[in-house]
């Protein structure tokens, strides 16, 4: 017997050795399969170990240690076998196909489950293990039905249980395919049992961070094409929080988990606006965590970041803007304009463009012209008490999502003018060290603001000047400072 099976209670054949000794021209197993494992990065070498049966040799040799005892180069030698087995599926359909045949599914889901199960899993080992699942789902439904109905949803919550990056993203990746694959699935996911998965594939990867684009391709789908944010959302609240563990503060109505979820979805639709299409149902969920979320400004310090800012209440007031900016900026880049002009009318019908001139108005000016604001004060003895930005763009993001809201509407423009609100943008149009880019989004929500509607022309042409504070800075660009006599509030005109 081959010294290197002779520790095993149930050795490797001797016939699956020398088949794996010939193809490599190596006596020794662990160097054999090395040499295998660079065979099979390239389509000829992956083919030509097909035809020598080489795949069924490996899972042979899985089979047989997972039912030895344990031996400290157990792991080794099977983190070796599933390299190989990774790279013997990568696109090749003959070993896709034997993989299949020969019960490769149960035989990789048994040691996985088996590492998710231990004290002390081998998180490389489940990394490859995940890796094969995920080249061999690729080869399609049987391959995808016969990984879900052994993982699903037990075996997937032990190993987002595990809590690491090098296993969560292959495991995104598993789940994705096979429900892309299986589209039913994904209603799956959005149940009891599948909350339990996500629930902590997202935990895991808001503590771990993720290096891949899987998770965003399982949460875009699901939260937002298949419009399951609220539950997820709501799975999410102070999820299993240890006894004895502070959260945040006994106040605060978010948990970091759901401040990672909105950020995820921000950033996805973001980057995929024309692609990603967004519900009535979901924008409304959206705008209802925004309001909830504005309580955080009742005792929010000055932020020294822009998002996320470590905070989750902070980050969720954040993220749910940027979402509802996104959301409302699609009106135009589809082809049926009906459908984004009825989601964003709908946020309007909900008194979107109310609340935000309200939290507008309730902020401390722009830094510019509190440097103006504060020369007033002094030289009258007057101060004016205001709310700080909670994190570095607040006061951007509230200008664009107005910009965005009122663009080619001229009915959100007249609310605007109605609500005495064409002033107050016109005093975003500045540079803000503590929201960047400030000056463009609000130059962009002005330029909504006025286009096609010579009722707000006629306001911004009649505003009278009435004396002001002069700042340098302000002055440079054509502007000036002027105080509100009544409401002690600063205002921005122009120098005429």
């Amino acid at each position: 017997m081959s010294g290197d099976a002779a520790y095993l209670e149930h050795p490797i054949s001797e016939d699956t050795l020398q088949l794996l000794f010939e193809a490599s021209n190596c006596s020794n197993l662990e160097k054999s399969l090395e040499i295998l494992i660079q065979n099979a990065k390239t389509d000829s070498g992956r083919s030509e170990l097909a035809s020598k049966k080489i795949l069924p040799a490996v899972l042979n040799i899985v089979h047989s240690l997972t039912h030895a005892s344990h031996h400290r180069c157990h792991n080794d030698i099977l983190s070796l076998c599933f390299k190989l087995l990774r790279n013997l599926c990568a696109g090749e359909a003959a070993n896709q196909g034997s993989f299949l045949e020969q019960n490769g599914v149960a035989v990789v889901c048994s040691v996985l489950r088996s590492e998710a199960g231990s004290s002390g899993p081998d998180h490389g080992l489940v990394r490859w293990g995940l890796q094969v699942l995920a080249n061999v789902s690729l080869a399609g439904k049987l391959h995808q039905h016969a990984i879900w109905e052994e993982l699903y949803p037990v075996g997937f919550v032990s190993l987002a249980r595990l809590g690491t990056k090098e296993t969560c993203d292959p495991l995104c990746m598993v789940i994705f395919t096979c429900c892309d694959g299986n589209p039913e699935w994904f209603k799956k996911l959005s149940s009891d049992d599948g909350w339990l998965v996500m629930a902590e594939i997202v935990r895991t990867a808001s503590s771990a961070s993720l290096g891949e684009d899987w998770l965003k391709l399982l949460l875009s789908r699901i939260c937002l094409e298949e419009s399951q944010l609220p539950g997820l959302f709501s799975k999410l609240q102070f999820v299993d929080v240890p006894k004895g563990e502070v959260t945040e503060s006994k106040d605060s109505q978010f948990s970091f988990e759901q401040a990672f979820l909105l950020r995820i979805l921000s950033e996805v639709l973001n980057e995929q606006l024309r692609d990603v299409t967004v519900s009535k149902e979901v924008a409304l969920f959206v705008f209802g965590i925004f309001k909830k979320s504005i309580g955080v400004l009742e005792h929010a310090m000055r932020g020294k970041s822009g998002l996320p800012s470590g905070f989750a209440g902070v980050d969720v007031l954040g993220y749910s803007i940027t979402l509802l900016r996104d959301i409302c900026a699609q009106d135009g880049m589809r082809s049926n304009k009906e459908d984004a002009s009825d989601v964003v009318d709908v946020l309007l019908s909900y008194g979107i463009i109310e609340l935000l001139l309200f939290l507008l108005g309730a902020l401390e000016p722009p830094a510019i012209i509190r440097k103006g604001l504060k020369q007033f004060e002094n030289q009258n003895g007057t101060s004016c008490s205001s709310k700080p930005c909670p994190y570095k763009g607040f006061r951007r993001d509230i200008v664009a999502l107005i910009g965005n809201c009122v663009y080619r509407r001229k009915h959100a423009q007249d609310e605007i003018r109605h609500r005495n609100g064409i002033l107050l943008l016109l005093q975003q149009c500045v540079t803000d060290d503590d929201n960047p880019f400030l000056r463009e989004w609000g130059i962009w929500s002005v330029r909504n603001l006025l286009e096609g509607n010579d009722e707000n022309k006629k306001v911004v042409a009649e505003l009278e000047i009435q004396g002001s504070a002069d700042v340098p800075e302000i002055t440079a660009l054509g502007l000036r400072v002027e105080v509100d006599q009544k409401t002690r509030r600063a205002k921005l005109v122009n120098v005429p």
